[in-house]
């Protein structure tokens, strides 16, 4: 098989990987941040041996760089915190659909914090994308439910997903990809069990058919999507493999219909494909170059 094939394969297996990640959460007999603890938690633990393989005969990585790394997994948990929670609400799809407005606030992140300047496409994307999910969310807004919506409680998860990729930005400057990896996914753990002990929500005590979900969660989602991801990312240029993660609310969605029997009306509809006809936009501009150096 050629490599081009290979990195195609990964990138769909990645994809389809994404996409459960949602379902598992919504499929578990347990509380959303339980399930995304234990996706981080035994993603770090299956990895730890790998790490510790690969930082043999290593000088240690600098401190900047731990500390950045640490600060991008604290983002990251806070952001499954809101994700997985909106899914226990209100379903897989939605919340998921919500989650993928990352783009938007990374770029609104870059122009804020560190002036970099942003193409007229950028901002008609954001704005597409922002009416698209005042669509998909109307009725809650209507009704004053906004912050106890699934929906929203995604949009808010994308904000945390932004912050997380601007630090993750900075961190790899200083860390190669797996110290990287290892850092920030042992730190969302370690935020995510301090979430769940202030909630209440217990550890154990759960079914087996949970337990399997949170092993999944685990390693096909979070160590498997990784590796397929990097490795399609390694081989296949950037805006195809942006723009085709875009999938995983679509994929999620139709995995859902089936399992769960989660159905969009019809202005959810036209907002989500609103939403992914804007962020595909903010991608394109984002993958072009404005003119100059960011100020």
């Amino acid at each position: 098989m050629k490599a081009t094939s290979r990195a195609y394969l990964a990138l769909a297996g990645g994809l389809l990987s994404l996409g459960f990640s949602a379902i598992f959460v919504r499929g578990a007999e347990a509380p959303g941040t339980v399930t995304a603890f234990y996706r981080m938690a035994l993603g770090a633990a299956f990895m730890a041996l790998p790490f510790t393989l690969h930082r043999h005969n290593r000088p240690a990585p600098r401190r900047r760089g731990i500390l950045l790394a640490a600060l991008a997994g604290a983002f990251f948990g806070a952001d499954l915190t809101l994700w997985a929670t909106g899914i226990v609400r209100s379903g897989a799809t939605i919340p998921t659909l919500m989650a993928n407005t990352a783009p938007l606030w990374v770029g609104l992140g870059a122009w804020l914090i560190f002036q970099e300047r942003l193409s007229a496409g950028f901002w008609a994307g954001t704005v597409l994308a922002l009416l698209g999910a005042g669509a998909v969310l109307g009725g809650d807004l209507r009704a004053g439910d906004i912050f106890q919506n699934g929906g929203s409680l995604g949009l808010g998860a994308a904000v945390f997903y932004g912050a997380y990729y601007l630090v993750a930005q900075r961190a790899r400057d200083h860390l190669d990809t797996l110290t990287f990896f290892w850092i920030s996914t042992a730190t969302s753990a370690l935020f995510l069990v301090i979430v769940n002990l202030l909630i209440g929500h217990p550890l154990v005590g759960y079914p087996r058919t949970t337990w399997l979900i949170f092993l999944a969660s685990g390693s096909l989602v979070q160590i498997g999507g990784w590796l397929l991801i990097n490795y399609a990312q390694g081989r296949l240029p950037a805006p195809l493999v942006s723009v085709t993660l875009l999938g995983q609310p679509v994929l999620t969605a139709v995995i859902a219909w089936p399992l769960f029997g989660e159905t969009l009306n019809g202005a959810q509809t036209l907002g989500g494909a609103a939403v992914l006809a804007g962020v595909f936009w903010v991608h394109r501009a984002q993958s072009q170059p404005v003119g100059g150096e960011p100020t």
